[in-house]
């Protein structure tokens, strides 16, 4: 007999491609509601539940405050905020330019009263250190987060966790993405911080290129960003569990192409260790092909926000990685 808890309603904190297919997501799932979401400029909040269709829809560089039940604002996260008595679980998907702005809005939502769940998709190590220190705030209200709920970290870097179970030493985790995008515009946060990770560029230099920039250095690359021993929170998240000794026994790389929705990679998790028996083996995870960056990220974050939730029901409290447990599945 199948079992349907009660709707966990839902606000997202972002409106950008992850954020808006975010909204369809949740808008075909039984056990979510869509109340609130909100972009740099604008919100809109129902606690009746949100056309979830019209907002995935939303045309690209318009705002959801223009939306015909959206309102602008100066301070949209605030307005969503405001709304903390009727919502239990808040997605972030927030551009982390620059590296401190969702840690930032974390104290921010907490010193303002929050007392629900939360979860991100966090990548940047340094992003989910500071994150992680938050801890005792959170403890406090009552709150629970997860961070780094995307596909790495998250949905890859907990399939490690399940791998290293077969070895006695684990010796190395290795990632390798491949994300294909029909065009780099529906993702202007994520391809910034991926440019991060190229030779020569930082977090504060990636932020402050213009569109057109950004558009020059693709097409100087064929469209295509081969990025390799990127700074990726999977390493310490699996360090905090025990998975490695080391972060350096975790590495991240991959290829993303901004003009196809065709990987041109599959994205593999490779974990390499030695069995009790004194066997060198692998374990290989791999994602398939027709399944795109929205798929992999946004389904395991809101898999771990019902996680959340749940922790929360039986009073467990704090900032968690990912890696510290499995997501849930949503109906």
């Amino acid at each position: 007999m199948e079992v349907i808890m009660e709707r966990i309603n839902v606000a997202i904190l972002g409106a950008g491609g992850l954020g808006k297919n975010a909204a369809k997501i949740i808008g075909m799932k039984k056990e979510l509601r869509l109340v609130g979401i909100c972009d740099s400029k604008g919100f809109a909040f129902d606690k009746k539940g949100l056309d979830a269709e019209r907002i995935a829809k939303a045309p690209e560089g318009s705002t959801i405050g223009e939306l015909e039940f959206g309102r602008l604002s100066k301070d949209p996260i605030g307005e969503i905020v405001k709304q903390k008595d009727v919502i239990d679980g808040i997605f972030v998907a927030l551009p982390n330019l620059p590296n401190d702005f969702i840690p930032k809005v974390t104290k921010r939502i907490f010193t303002e009263g929050y007392e629900g769940v939360l979860t991100d998709v966090l990548k940047r190590t340094s992003a989910v250190e500071m994150l992680l220190k938050l801890d005792k705030v959170a403890k406090r209200k009552k709150a629970v987060y997860i961070t780094g709920c995307g596909a790495t970290p998250g949905l890859l870097s907990a399939a490690a966790v399940l791998a290293a179970q077969s070895f006695i030493e684990v010796e190395h985790v290795d990632i390798y993405w491949g994300v294909g995008i029909p065009n780099w515009e529906e993702y202007r946060a994520t391809i910034r911080e991926d440019i991060a990770h190229l030779p020569g560029y930082t977090v504060a230099k990636a932020q402050a290129l213009t569109d057109q920039e950004v558009t020059t250095l693709l097409a100087e690359r064929d469209w295509k960003l081969e990025l390799k021993e990127m700074e990726h929170a999977d390493d310490i998240l699996l360090e905090k569990v025990g998975v490695v000794k080391k972060r350096n026994q975790v590495t991240v790389g991959g290829v993303m192409d901004t003009h196809t929705t065709k990987k041109p990679v599959s994205t593999t998790m490779t974990l390499t260790g030695v069995t009790f028996e004194g066997k060198r083996s692998s374990h290989k995870f791999v994602l398939g092909d027709e399944t795109t960056m929205p798929c992999n990220v946004i389904g395991p974050a809101l898999g771990y926000l019902k996680r959340a939730h749940w922790l929360k029901t039986h009073g467990i409290y704090g900032i968690f990685g990912s890696t510290e447990f499995m997501p849930m599945v949503v109906q």
